[in-house]
Parts: C-alpha cells; sequence; structure tokens
C-alpha cells in the first residue's frame, strides 16, 4: 500500500485552519473579558443608583414624617442633605406651582427642582387650525432641568430632587419669580425668573449666596437641559425633518448636531443652544459663554404610523463654574416660534436658526425672498401672495431668460451646418472640436450663453428650497383646497403605503410636475439644438431625453409629502417661465432674422478673445501631439 504524504498545500492548509481556530478561541476570550467587564460596570451603576433611590427615600420620609420632633428630623436631613437640610424644613418644602404669564406665553415653576414644568404658547394651536389645541413645548414632565452640586462634605446632590422657596414679585411691569434653595436665611442658590409684557423670551439667572463653604467650588457644577419634544404639526416625519439641535459657540459661529439617529457635538465657549421643532424652539442663552458644554440629539420617530407623539430627544450639559466661590450666571429662556422676524428682534443671533442656507442662498433668503414676500404677506392672502411673489421673481429673472433663449435660437440655425462639420470630421474628434469652434467663433454665437443665464437662476430656484419650508407665515395658512401651506396638500388617502411617495395624494405637486414637463419639454427638446456627439462620452441628447420624464417623477414622488407652499411656488414658476417663453419665442425671436445676423458676422473680421486664443492653442497642441505620435 502507498504511504500517504502531506504535499505543500496540505501543510499551509492545516497551517490557515489552525490561525483562524487560534483567532476563534482569542475572539471568544476577549467577548467574555468584555462581557464581564460590562456586567461589573453595569453593577457598580446599579448600586450607585440603588445608593441615591435609599438617600432619596430618606430625605422624603424625613420631610413627611410629622410624627418625630423637629430636631430629630432636623438630624435626618443633616445626614442625608448636609447644609441643605435647612431648605427642606422650611414651610415650602412640598409640591407646589407658581405661574407667570403673558399675552403670549404661560410658564409654570415647579417647586421641586425650581424649574420650568409647564411652556404654553396662547396664540398657536397644534396639528391644524380650530383644533382648540394649545401648543405645549413643556408639559407631563418632558423636560428636565438639574444642578449637580458636589457638597464640601463630598455629598452629590441633584435640584431636581430638592424643594425651592417660590417668591413672585412685581419690577415695574415685569413679573419676576424667584426659586431660592437655601442652606440658612441668607445662604442659597436662586434661579430668578423676569417676564416682560409681551416677550416670548424670559430672563433666567442662575446665582448663589454664601455657599462656597458648604460646597466643593473646585469644579464647575453641571446643569442638564433635557427636552423630549412634542409632536406640534400635521406631518410627524415632516416636522422631524427639520428639529434638531442649533448652537452657537466659538465666538459666533452657529452650528447644528445633526439629523441622524444618534447625534453627538462639543461646544467651545457656548452662548445659546436652541432645541428646535421646525416652527417651535426652546432655547437656553447664556450671556458668558460656556466652556466644555456638549450636546445630545436621539431620533424617536422610526416608524411614522406608531411613533406619533415625539420628535426628537434632546440632552445639553453645561459645566457653570464658580466664580470666588459663587454661581453667577446671567441667562435667558425663549419658548416661541421659530420665526425668523421675531427671533431676530431680540438681536441674539438666534434668527440664525432658521435654515436659509448658506453663502449666496441665504443671502437671497435674507435680502430678497423674506422681505418681499413678508410686505405682500401684510395684505394679501398667502396662497395669493406665493403666486404674486413667483410673478415678480419670474418677471425680474425675464431678461436672463431671453438671453437664454435667444442662445437657444442661434444654435438651432447653426445646426445644420455643425451636423456637416460632425460628419466631415467624424474620425477626427480634435479637428471638429476645432472647426466647430471657428464656426461659433465666425458667427459670433457664444455656445456658453444658454448655459450661464441658467446657472444665474439655480441659486433663487435652491433659495426657494430653503425659504419656504422655514417660512413660518405659511403655518396653518389655507389656500383652495390645501388647509396648511406649510404641510402636504391632502387631496385622497389611500389605504395603502407606496415607498418614497406616502400614504395618501397631493394635488400641488401633480401640478407642478406637469408644468416641469412641459417646460423641460421646451428647453431641452426638439426647439435645442442636439449637440454632436463626441467619441468616448455620453449621448447628452439621449441624457436630456431622459431627464424629461426622470423629472417630473422625481417633483411628484419628493414632494408629495412636503409643504404646499413649495409645490405652489414651483408649478407657478414652471408655468410661468413657459409662458415668458412663449411670448418671447412669438414676438421677440425671428429665426430669420437670426440666420441673416449670423451671415453677415461670418463676412466681418473676427476679433479673437483671450478664452477663444486660449481654447485654440490648447486644441492645436493636441492636434499637434496626435501627428507626432502618428509618426
Amino acid at each position: 500500500m502507498e504511504e500517504k504524504k502531506f504535499d505543500k498545500n496540505s501543510i499551509i492548509g492545516f497551517g490557515l485552519i489552525f490561525i483562524i481556530i487560534m483567532w476563534m478561541m482569542y475572539n471568544t476570550r476577549q467577548n467574555e473579558a468584555k462581557e464581564l467587564a460590562e456586567k461589573a460596570k453595569q453593577e457598580k451603576i446599579d448600586k450607585q443608583l440603588k445608593a441615591k433611590q435609599v438617600a432619596a427615600k430618606e430625605v422624603t420620609a424625613a420631610i413627611v414624617d410629622t410624627t418625630v420632633s423637629d430636631t430629630v428630623k432636623l438630624q435626618k436631613l443633616q445626614g442625608a442633605l448636609g447644609s441643605f437640610a435647612y431648605s427642606a424644613t422650611l414651610p415650602t418644602a412640598k409640591e407646589g406651582f407658581t405661574t407667570i404669564e403673558n399675552d403670549l406665553i404661560k410658564i409654570t415653576v415647579a417647586n421641586k427642582g425650581g424649574a420650568i414644568s409647564e411652556a404654553i404658547l396662547k396664540k398657536f394651536e397644534k396639528f391644524k387650525k380650530g383644533s382648540g389645541q394649545l401648543v405645549e413645548l413643556i408639559k407631563n414632565n418632558n423636560a428636565n432641568l438639574n444642578i449637580t452640586l458636589q457638597t464640601s462634605d463630598n455629598r452629590v446632590l441633584n435640584t431636581k430632587d430638592l424643594f425651592f422657596e417660590p417668591t413672585l414679585t412685581k419690577v415695574g411691569a415685569n413679573q419676576v419669580l424667584s426659586m431660592k434653595l437655601k442652606t440658612g436665611p441668607n445662604e442659597f442658590l436662586e434661579y430668578q425668573y423676569a417676564l416682560q409684557p409681551d416677550k416670548y423670551m424670559l430672563d433666567f439667572d442662575v446665582r448663589s449666596q454664601g455657599l462656597s463653604k458648604a460646597l466643593n467650588t473646585a469644579k464647575p457644577a453641571n446643569l442638564d437641559w433635557n427636552l423630549k419634544t412634542y409632536r406640534n404639526e400635521k406631518s410627524v416625519t415632516y416636522e422631524d425633518r427639520y428639529a434638531e439641535i442649533y448652537f452657537e459657540h466659538k465666538d459666533g459661529k452657529i452650528d447644528y448636531a445633526g439629523l441622524g439617529a444618534q447625534e453627538d457635538k462639543d461646544l467651545e465657549k457656548a452662548t445659546f443652544i436652541a432645541y428646535k421643532q421646525h416652527f417651535f424652539s426652546s432655547i437656553l442663552l447664556s450671556s458668558t459663554p460656556i466652556e466644555g458644554a456638549s450636546v445630545h440629539s436621539t431620533k424617536l420617530v422610526i416608524d411614522a404610523k406608531k411613533d406619533t407623539v415625539f420628535t426628537k430627544q434632546f440632552k445639553s450639559t453645561l459645566p457653570l463654574a464658580f466664580k470666588n466661590g459663587e454661581l453667577d450666571y446671567k441667562m435667558n429662556w425663549y419658548f416661541g416660534p421659530t420665526d425668523y422676524k421675531v427671533l431676530k428682534t431680540y438681536n441674539r443671533n438666534i434668527e440664525k436658526i432658521v435654515p436659509l442656507g448658506w453663502g449666496i442662498f441665504g443671502w437671497i433668503n435674507r435680502f430678497i425672498f423674506i422681505p418681499l414676500f413678508g410686505f405682500l404677506g401684510s395684505f394679501l392672502s398667502y396662497g395669493i401672495a406665493i403666486i404674486i411673489f413667483t410673478i415678480l421673481i419670474k418677471l425680474a429673472m425675464s431678461p436672463i431668460t431671453f438671453k437664454s433663449f435667444l442662445s437657444q435660437a442661434k444654435m438651432k440655425v447653426l445646426r445644420p451646418e455643425i451636423t456637416e462639420l460632425g460628419e466631415k470630421y467624424k474620425k477626427d474628434a480634435v479637428k471638429k472640436q476645432q472647426e466647430t469652434m471657428k464656426l461659433y467663433n465666425k458667427a459670433g454665437v457664444n455656445p456658453m450663453a444658454g448655459c450661464i443665464p441658467a446657472l444665474i437662476q439655480l441659486p433663487f430656484m435652491y433659495a426657494s428650497f430653503q425659504f419656504f419650508p422655514s417660512a413660518f407665515e405659511l403655518r396653518q395658512k389655507s389656500f383652495l383646497w390645501a388647509d396648511d401651506l406649510s404641510s402636504f396638500d391632502q387631496i385622497l388617502k389611500l389605504p395603502f403605503n407606496i415607498p418614497l411617495y406616502g400614504d395618501h395624494v397631493s394635488l400641488f405637486p401633480i401640478l407642478a410636475a406637469i408644468a416641469i414637463f412641459f417646460y423641460m419639454k421646451m428647453t431641452s427638446g426638439d426647439n435645442q439644438m442636439a449637440q454632436p456627439q463626441q467619441e468616448g462620452m455620453p449621448d447628452m441628447t439621449k441624457i436630456m431625453k431622459m431627464m424629461i420624464y426622470i423629472s417630473p417623477i422625481m417633483m411628484l414622488i419628493f414632494f408629495n409629502t412636503y409643504g404646499s407652499g413649495l409645490s405652489l411656488y414651483n408649478f407657478m414658476s414652471n408655468l410661468i417661465t413657459i409662458g415668458i417663453m412663449l411670448v418671447i419665442k412669438k414676438y421677440f425671436i425671428d429665426s430669420d432674422k437670426i440666420h441673416a445676423q449670423i451671415q453677415e458676422n461670418k463676412t466681418k473680421p473676427v476679433k479673437e478673445g483671450k478664452f477663444q486664443k486660449k481654447l485654440r492653442e490648447v486644441m492645436e497642441q493636441a492636434e499637434e501631439q496626435k501627428k507626432q505620435g502618428k509618426k
């Protein structure tokens, strides 16, 4: 019998198997070690949590225990709270609420924690007009404000678990609410709220007095602000799309956390943090820049059919540094509409949380769209204002449209000669391009003239995509069949959901899709000169013809869930452009005159521009290199 031997491949195979087995064993051990570490970490957290719960029970028991003497009660509180036991012995150390309000907003502050427990906007209804439900930014414990304090004897206290003493006064026309957490008659941590008439913003001062001995002031006290944002609009998915954290830091730079499932950002010298809910915002501002702040955002709308109550979970941590052993921060709260004009009145840079676009797009929105639309909306219904606004913008753009259409007409006249050159030099792409450029130069036609006007119009189109979804004025304003121009204009509810499209049919996107189809048919169809296909390049004629059908479909799909104000603008924009182009074609464009002018231009001496000269030289060099290569 022949003896079996291991060949080279067998040895390599067994070696690889051995390595794989060793790697699997190592990986398994690493996972086990990781699991043990996580388990130990969780046990530590559970132990700490249990200790805090026990301490909290002791505090509660000490406060509510009426069977023991004040001396014994104070001893129990001293064991749990240290110096802050004094506050718990006051008559106000019990559940209670104080309200301050004006014509715009109602703010309720709780004794326990000293923070805002309710913020109601009196002028706005949620979901739809006539619902009878006011917009409530804070209610039912969806918000939390807490300062973590470390005492001099190494106790950790949370203000949200302690009772503050309320004092409400009037200073002129302002309502001032002082919430004090006391360690003695004249030693305290204070939250002071001051509300002026007809303002959405209130003053919020955080300060301490005489606490340098009671607290460890070597490290900052962390202020944690959490908010689980309630849905306020008809479409939860549309509202969620624009709900995010904005902030100002780095000496005036505005930034945002993002729209992902989980978003985290570290801030440098933060001066405000805004929890933006599309059309309403909760903003905490500080006159003193706060170093080392951080923000976190969690997406709560995963399934739009089930997740219909909340949109985002926002969290912030702001380290408050002690100065000379005390806290002293001048802050503000803003609870109100995300309205560019309203936010700008406070002169605190917070209007920049309205996403109007960067660079030239933002300039167009700030200096053209907002003033013009605001003026029209001051005396017209908002649906009519959109139509007039669109007409004015398109009339202002009509000279550019005319130049673009004139260029297309000139290119159409040259089509036969371009085609002839294409046939003559079909085997020599460089020569064909050279001769084509010579023809353009002699005829006095710029092939880029049709593109440049279109490029000039692009910023206005993009600016509109930023402006209309952010236009607070459109919220709950009706027009024709649309009951809310800031949301979709549903005309039919579908018994099923179509991916990307949705479970309803909106009419304005259909009209906009039809209008853009005919617009592209006019600008990309037979009226334009078909460019000769370059060797190795895609057939642009075919691509443009495909876009005639693709663009309306995209408009139909993506705009179905967008605000109907934007769809109305796009419908009117394309409709007006079609009308302008028809007028230009009928009354201003004469193909025979254009042809005669081109022929006349050919007889005149040609002055070569710098760009044309450079282009010619590049082509001549390419031609020379090609000849040298053949040799």
